[in-house]
């Protein structure tokens, strides 16, 4: 897994290191801390490493990494990735499975970057990333806006997601330690979320009722797309999930039955990044440490800077757990 990361110069991370990284990982802070850019270079690193020397792929690592950063970013040329203050290149670092992944480039560059320093043996997993805007009901147009029209505008992390989903969930023997969490996702969901290959169409199926994927809840389709991963065989052990905003659309009953399933699979195998605004997760996450003992690290993102916590230690000092004591003190006062 994705066991230490740094980044310089990265967008808004100036200098920035991330250590002791465990089974789920929490980053949380105010809007344009630099949430999305921690999780989305982590993906890049994640899928370069796995597309790299993979089945009949022929372009170098650097060409797959220039690629991803483009598609995943979608700046005009990649050095706008570099920090517009800095005169020095940008630089990222991250220790996985053991070996040293890097690279570095300045603000000039524009398609083409030096081949990356990879010690990284070839990995026969899958990343996904799970954006906080569902993507069943945009599935072909996802698709479509990347296959045929080479337009911005559904970034990597959808365009690789719709790409996973395209493949119903298979038949025989699966991850038994994933049949439970299954299990889990199609109860909270009431039924089942299913993609049907001939007409390219998404279902959900409740009982013997049949319903257009559009008419779901937002939450159904959220849920419906961990259990299709699962089940299509997409995720596998040693896989790497990062979701942005685990609990949109979601509400709290619902997210902690998410928070559990996913704390289940974190301790068989899969290694978790989230991003959330939301105190209910924090919550969760914290008391899910508690009782397994489970390190959970976390990255809080400030206004002069980040902080690294782990929730075995307790909750995390942030302006998004903070903001709950000011209104808890609002009430007080009214009193």
């Amino acid at each position: 897994m994705i066991e230490a990361c740094r980044w310089e110069n990265f967008g808004p991370l100036a200098d920035l290191s991330w250590d002791e990284l465990g089974p789920i990982n929490l980053v949380i802070g105010a809007n344009g801390c630099g949430k999305t850019f921690v999780l989305k270079s982590l993906y890049v690193a994640m899928r370069t490493l796995e597309q790299h020397g993979r089945g009949q792929e022929q372009r170098t690592a650097a060409q797959i990494l220039a690629e991803k950063l483009y598609w995943t970013f979608q700046p005009e040329h990649i050095g706008e990735l570099v920090a517009k203050a800095s005169q020095e290149p940008l630089s990222f670092n991250a220790l996985i499975d053991g070996d040293r992944f890097s690279y570095s480039f300045g603000s000039s560059t524009k398609r083409q970057i030096q081949a990356p320093e990879i010690t990284n043996k070839p990995r026969h997993s899958n990343s996904v990333f799970l954006p906080a805007k569902e993507v069943l009901s945009l599935h072909h147009l996802i698709l479509q806006s990347r296959e045929r029209d080479q337009l911005f505008g559904f970034d990597d992390t959808y365009y690789d997601l719709a790409l996973a989903l395209r493949h119903g969930t298979k038949q025989g023997k699966n991850f038994t330690e994933f049949a439970a969490s299954r299990e889990q996702l199609e109860a909270l969901l009431g039924g089942k979320v299913s993609y049907e290959e001939d007409s390219g169409e998404w279902i959900y199926k409740k009982g013997n009722q049949r319903f257009a994927i559009g008419v779901a809840a937002e939450g159904i389709k959220k849920i419906g797309i961990l259990d299709t991963l699962l089940g299509n065989r997409s995720l596998g052990l040693n896989s790497v999930v990062f979701i942005d905003e685990p609990e949109s659309a979601l509400h709290p009953h619902a997210i902690r039955t998410f928070l559990e399933i996913i704390a289940s699979l974190a301790m068989r195998g899969i290694q978790f990044f989230l991003s959330s605004h939301s105190y209910f997760v924090v919550k969760n996450l914290h008391l899910i440490a508690k009782r397994n003992s489970l390190s959970i690290p976390v990255l809080s993102g400030e206004v002069h800077g980040w902080r690294t916590d782990n929730m075995l230690n307790g909750m995390p000092d942030n302006p998004v757990i903070n903001e709950v004591g000011a209104l808890y003190r609002q009430e007080i006062d009214l009193l």
